[in-house]
């Protein structure tokens, strides 16, 4: 069922090749939505965001990559729901997660980021929070929860997973690698060795989610986490090697 709605879902709002962004529905007032970054190399690469709509507002779970889709995203969501964006919260310091953050801040969206990100978007000046979390929290909105939760260093020394109790999802960010993609991605700020410990404390923590939603590629599988634990294992040991 999950695949079905993933294919469908990719099947209605992929409409062009050179689509910046696309809007999928995970289940419930919860939404995936992807936009595309240039790593390095030149190519597009999709990078994965969530929005949950409450009757509250809005909230959203990392920004925009594309600089040119912070607007359209927030008219996409004021079409389909008629609510408002009334907070973001970025999981790590790296642009695929906080680029837009100045942007929303600016247009009266509360913006967040634990201490530990904002530290780290300071010194490479990257965009920064209006507001700092500064230990694993629950955010309640409308008729929804949501928990933040820092496991300890992994993609990034300030990597955080965000757990929606009510729909079991487990939104990863950058610390969960898609089932795939067999590498283990950008390394440049990673600890690979203390990424595996980490990894197993969101699984011990978060049992079975339905559904886990990685930073990057296809999302359809909620296996992830377990591939991204063999994947960091399997590097560790051929570096070690």
């Amino acid at each position: 069922m999950r695949l079905f709605l993933f294919i469908l879902s990719i099947c209605l709002c992929l409409t062009s090749p050179a689509q910046k962004l696309i809007i999928s529905p995970l289940c419930k007032d919860v939404y995936v939505y992807t936009t595309f970054g240039d790593p390095g190399d030149g190519d597009r690469y999709p990078a994965n965001g969530l929005y949950m709509v409450s009757n509250k507002g809005v909230v959203l779970f990392d920004t925009p990559w594309d600089t040119t889709q912070f607007q359209p995203l927030l008219d996409s969501i004021q079409a389909r729901h008629h609510q408002p964006v009334v907070m973001c919260i970025a999981t790590h310091f790296h642009a695929d997660r906080t680029a837009g953050l100045t942007y929303y801040k600016q247009h009266h969206i509360k913006t967040y980021t634990t201490k530990q990100t904002d530290e780290l978007s300071k010194q490479k000046n990257e965009p920064r929070a209006e507001f700092l979390i500064y230990k694993d929290t629950t955010f309640t909105i409308g008729q929804y929860s949501f928990e933040t939760f820092y496991p300890g260093k992994g993609h990034s020394p300030d990597n955080i997973v965000i757990w929606c109790a009510n729909q079991k999802i487990l939104y990863g960010g950058c610390f969960i690698k898609s089932t795939e993609t067999n590498s283990p991605g950008n390394l440049s700020d990673a600890n690979t060795k203390e990424w595996v410990q980490s990894l197993k404390k969101v699984r011990a923590r978060f049992g079975k989610p339905h559904f886990i939603i990685p930073g990057h590629q296809d999302w359809s599988s909620n296996e992830s986490l377990n591939h991204t634990l063999n994947i960091v294992q399997d590097y560790n040991k051929q570096t070690h090697d």
